[in-house]
């Protein structure tokens, strides 16, 4: 019986050979370790769930019968990443000679950038709904985003990804992504501001029956208990 290898620590250039020559377990971690991220990457382009999980697979079957051309220059899920973007493009492109609007369609809930901001210390109902709602709006903020910035934004702040490696991924020069992650951040700050300072508002809000409570105990410990 052939040894079993421990595919999560072998390397890109192992999985890759061991994936052209059809080996199960090499592709099941390939697509393991590179789902989220290629996820990510064409929802940045599609905003569309059931779209970018579509493109997704696209970008997989295209990637594993053209593994022959990977050199091994940028890391596997830089490749994987760039294969995926354009596919994303691709699609978006078609949509639109479709006059398809995208805009309002269901976009992903992006857990792990709400817990990056949401900062609620509790697992009380209360901030559960305060990360939700948060979650609902920086997603929503994300998807207007002009397509270069929201791209860049989602690769870098989200997935993570170097300068260097998004450069790579999206075919730009280092200094266009810095910019443009610049003004990203800057969109979002300026559009979340307001929605924000209302969301905490209303979140820290005292009123209707806990008002009334407080000020009946207040009335009660100064001696006006019955106090209507």
């Amino acid at each position: 019986m052939q040894q079993q290898l421990d595919y999560d620590a072998i390397d890109d250039s192992v999985l890759v050979r061991r994936a052209s020559e059809n080996d199960v377990y090499a592709i099941r971690e390939i697509t393991t370790r590179n789902n989220q991220r290629l996820f990510r990457a064409a929802w940045s382009v599609l905003r569309n769930h059931a779209d970018a999980e579509d493109v997704v697979q696209e970008a997989y079957l295209k990637a594993f019968r053209a593994l022959h051309l990977y050199e091994g220059i940028s890391s596997l899920s830089t490749w994987l990443t760039r294969i995926a973007v354009n596919a994303a493009l691709d699609r978006k492109r078609a949509a639109d000679r479709r006059k398809t609007d995208l805009l309002h369609q269901d976009v992903a809930m992006l857990d792990e950038y709400r817990a990056r901001y949401a900062h609620a210390a509790g697992v009380s109902p209360e901030s559960a709904l305060a990360r939700k709602e948060l979650a609902r709006l920086l997603t929503a903020s994300i998807a207007e985003l002009p397509e270069d910035y929201r791209t860049v934004f989602v690769l870098r702040e989200i997935e993570g990804m170097s300068v260097r490696d998004t450069a790579t991924a999206l075919e730009l020069s280092e200094d266009v992504v810095k910019t443009r992650m610049v003004r990203s951040r800057r969109r979002l700050r300026d559009a979340l501001s307001p929605e924000i300072q209302s969301l905490l508002d209303e979140t820290i809000s005292f009123a209707g029956a806990d008002c009334e409570a407080m000020t009946a105990r207040v009335l009660s410990a100064l001696g006006f208990p019955d106090t209507p």
